[in-house]
């Protein structure tokens, strides 16, 4: 059943990213609501992990927690650095709005 938070992460982490490219191609007036939904999805990408990891802890699967900490770390770090990229490219069309 805890499989679900991974691969939830996995899709839900894909979508923060898509969402900004989508935005980006399409040049939507709505472009507000799609940055808000990219980063609400990173934010609940990385929560899932953080489930996942007490999940670990809860069982004691200590070797687990050791194997996959530090890729964890540096899949957390790309996605929240993707995300904010991909969300602040954005706002270059738009920044007469955003300076207004």
């Amino acid at each position: 059943m805890m499989v679900w938070l991974n691969i939830g992460s996995l899709l839900l982490g894909l979508l923060a990213w898509t969402l900004p490219l989508v935005n980006l191609f399409q040049n939507r007036k709505n472009h507000v609501a799609f940055t808000m939904l990219s980063m609400g999805a990173c934010a609940v990408s990385l929560s899932f992990q953080i489930f996942y990891h007490y999940h670990l802890v809860t069982i004691g699967d200590w070797s687990a927690i050791m194997d996959i900490s530090g890729a964890v770390a540096f899949a957390a770090a790309v996605l929240l650095g993707g995300t904010i990229l991909l969300n602040a490219l954005t706002l270059i069309p738009h920044k007469k709005e955003v300076i207004s």
